[in-house]
Order: C-alpha cells, then structure tokens, then sequence
C-alpha cells in the first residue's frame, strides 16, 4: 500500500508541475534534427530565422490516440430541422462535452513597439475530456478535465496523470457580468438589456475554479455552420505566458468557438497590453503584439478515461464546494481582488492538494467540515480590505 501512495503522490506532484509550466504533452521529441518526430510550424514568420521561431510548450509524448472520423452523434442533433433558436444553442453548447485530443497553438502575427522581435511561439496538447456538471436548460456547465498518459525514450509508458483542467459556464440571457479589470481585480457589472435578448454568457474559470475572464454573445447558426464569438474582454496573463513573460500585464482579446462534425476549435485574437500603476492602459506605447490562438478539440475514442472519471466523482463535493463558495463571493460583492495571481504566485496549490486528499480518502469528510475548509481556503486568495 505504502508502493501505491508513493506512486499516487509522485503522479500528483507531476500534475502540479505541469500546471505550473503549462506543459501539458506535445506531439514530437525535443529535437530538430529529428525528421521522423517534427512536424511542421505552419502559421509563423516566413523570413525569421528558424531556430528562434521554434515552438516552445511540452516536450514529452503521448500514447497514440484513435481519432473519431465520422460525424458524432452530438453534430447529427444540432443539424436537426425544425427545433426553436435556443435549443439549438443549448445542442450547441453541449457538443462540447466529450472526449478529445486537444492541441494549444499561439503565435505572435505583429509587433506594435520600435525593434519589435517575435518571440518564439507556443504549442502543447493533451488527451482530455470535458464533463457536462449541471445543465438546467438556461444554464450548462462543462469541466474540462486531462488524463494524460507518457511514453519515455524507452517506450515505457508512464501515467495516467489526472489534472482538473478549466472550467466553463454558460448562461442565457444574463442580466450581470464578471469582468477583469487589471492587478488581479474583478468587477461585477449590468449587462444592457438590449445585449441580453437571445444571448449567451459564457463564464471562464481557471483550473482552481477561481474567476478568469467572460464575455456575452449570440450563437450564430448557417446550415453547418455554429458559432459564438464575443467583443474584446481584458484577462489575466495565462500560464504559458506569465512564467516567460513580465513585459506586459492584461491580455485584451476575444474567442470564438466553432463546432464541426468531429469536435470543435477555440479561436482567440488578443493584444498584449501594459497597464500603469493605477490598473489603467499605459500612456506610452501600451501595445506590445497582437497574438492569434488556435486551439483544436479532435474527438477520439478508446482512450481510458477512468482515473479521470475516478477523480472526477471522488473530488465533486470539493470542486462543488469551490464553486459554491466563488458564487457567493461574486453575487455578494461588486468588486473584489486577490492577493496574487492563483497560478503565478500558486495560490491554487492549498485547493488541489484538498482535493486531491478527499478523493483519495477512504472516508472522506462530512459535507459541512468540506464546505468549512473550502470557506477558508478561498478567503485565503482575497486581498486585505483597504
């Protein structure tokens, strides 16, 4: 037993790492002389030189994967004819859930400062799975969950690793958001009525269920064609960002989600942005680059899933807990900010390793001593009051 634990604890520090660099898997070995294991960077600067431009991200290899060719029963429901505009939102919105290999793809297309110099893009993947939480009818949450598994230069394969991944939430025709507002403060605000008729609010919330950004839009519907894409919206720096980059502070930016007949991409265009010691967008040259993200969800199929789902319900009363107590923070309060960033400076850490104790608790806490420990772990991230 103690073989076990050992090995659970070991898997589980890894999963931590992982957050903290961001390094999730990529599909070929860390070397460019490696003809049979690279593949080709196809979307970068055409005159820069190579070797500067090369990807960074993970640098480990995943087990094969089967990917799913036909069009998914989920694609067939949201082609039905005849069913209301909402409906086909709501089929829209759960086409989503499911299981994926997903690939993480960013690069830098333009420079807005004197002797600008791309920096070198960014690509990662992952087997994950996105869990429908709740679905109320006007209201969907989906989690997003990696179970990953390594080949090592022996071709010995290492793992499963679980990681709780991000979260999103989605609601219809929402009177109020949360928005980002620079120096890890967030703001609750209205929604205009006239934005909210047959609209969408989607929520996106880090991997410690902590707030990140959200933005209101409608889903756009063309025969095959199902879309969301909202305004620009200020976010914190994301992990693949902040542990090589103190150049600038918000990102301003929007995303798109695309459902197609094997899964669906996420596609994001922001601005990299510095802000003053107010929280307010520099006076001199605020701009650094623009940046375009592409990031690919490909259904697969015969992927073991089931440490991931292990953990999945073995850790709900904690991330159910989590999420509870974040939203009554939000509705109780207009304006909150917290002491440091829940990835950068590893607030998120203390929650994890809760969570990661209940579901491998042979008798887990009862509710109430979860939701206690939970109340204080959350305090925790907030700021002193002024």
């Amino acid at each position: 037993m103690q073989t076990v634990s050992n090995k659970s604890h070991k898997l589980y520090q890894r999963a931590i790492v992982l957050i903290l660099l961001s390094s999730f898997g990529q599909a070929h070995a860390d070397t460019a002389s490696d003809a049979k294991d690279s593949h080709q960077y196809t979307f970068s600067w055409q005159f820069q030189d190579e070797s500067s431009l090369r990807p960074r991200g993970g640098t480990t290899r995943g087990a094969p994967v089967d990917l799913v060719t036909e069009p998914s029963a989920e694609w067939i429901a949201l082609q039905q004819s005849g069913i209301s505009d909402f409906e086909r939102d709501r089929r829209a919105i759960l086409a989503m859930a499911g299981e994926y290999r997903a690939t993480f793809d960013f690069v830098e297309t333009t420079g807005f400062v004197s002797a600008y110099t791309p920096t070198r893009p960014y690509r990662s993947w992952g087997t994950e799975k996105v869990y429908v939480v709740e679905d109320t009818g006007k209201s969907i949450v989906l989690q997003h969950l990696l179970v990953m598994s390594f080949v090592d230069k022996n071709g010995k394969v290492e793992g499963p690793i679980v990681t709780k991944h991000w979260r999103q939430d989605w609601q219809y025709e929402a009177s109020k958001q949360l928005v980002f507002r620079g120096n890890n403060t967030w703001q609750k605000i209205n929604i205009p009525s006239h934005q909210q008729q047959g609209t969408w609010k989607q929520t996106v919330y880090q991997v410690d269920d902590s707030p990140r950004y959200s933005g209101v839009a409608k889903w756009q519907h063309f025969g095959n064609y199902s879309s969301w894409s909202d305004e620009d919206g200020w976010r914190p720096l994301p992990r693949r960002e902040y542990s090589v980059r103190d150049d600038y502070d918000v990102l301003i930016g929007n995303n798109r989600h695309i459902i197609n007949p094997t899964g669906w991409t996420h596609e994001q265009q922001n601005l990299k942005v510095k802000l003053d010691r107010t929280g307010q967008i520099a006076a001199n040259q605020p701009v650094l680059a623009r940046e375009s993200g592409f990031n690919r969800y490909e259904r697969i199929r015969g992927h073991d899933w089931s440490a991931g789902d292990r953990y999945f319900e073995a850790s709900k009363p904690v991330w159910s807990a989590v999420k509870q107590e974040w939203d009554r923070l939000i509705a109780t309060t207009d304006t909150f900010t917290l002491r440091g960033s829940p990835d950068k400076d590893n607030l998120f850490i203390p929650i994890y390793q809760y969570a990661q104790e209940v579901a491998q608790s042979p008798a887990p806490p009862a509710i109430p001593a979860i939701q206690q420990k939970v109340h204080d772990l959350v305090k925790a991230y907030l700021a002193p009051a002024p």
